[in-house]
C-alpha cells in the first residue's frame, strides 16, 4: 500500500497544478517567454506571475527581462535546483503509482 510518510514528501511547490505544467513544460526546453508559458497553460497573468514568483522563490525558476524588436521580452527558465527538485518529484510520484498498485 501506499506510505502515508511518502505522500508528506511531495513536493507543494510542484504539486500545484499550474505550476506543475511551468515545470513540465521547462523541462522539455532551455527556456520559454511568458507568452508562451501563458498560451500554452491558457491562464491569466497574474496567474502566471504568482506560480512564476512561487517557483522562483523556491529557486527553481530565473526569470530573465530583455527586449527584442524594441518589446519587453521575459523568458523563464529551469533552475539546476529546479531541475532537481523535478526529477525528485516525478520519482516519487512513480513510487507511489508502484505502491498503489495491488501485487
Amino acid at each position: 500500500g501506499v506510505n502515508p510518510e511518502t505522500l508528506l514528501q511531495i513536493d507543494r511547490v510542484i504539486h500545484e497544478r499550474g505550476r506543475l505544467g511551468i515545470m513540465s513544460m521547462l523541462a522539455a526546453s532551455p527556456e520559454l517567454s511568458f507568452i508562451e508559458l501563458r498560451e500554452t497553460l491558457q491562464m491569466t497573468d497574474g496567474n502566471l506571475t504568482t506560480h512564476i514568483r512561487t517557483l522562483q522563490e523556491a529557486g527553481y525558476v530565473s526569470v530573465a527581462k530583455s527586449y527584442r524588436d524594441k518589446r519587453r521580452l521575459t523568458t523563464v527558465s529551469m533552475t539546476v535546483g529546479g531541475r532537481r527538485a523535478f526529477n525528485n518529484y516525478l520519482a516519487l510520484l512513480e513510487r507511489i503509482v508502484k505502491d498503489a498498485k495491488p501485487l
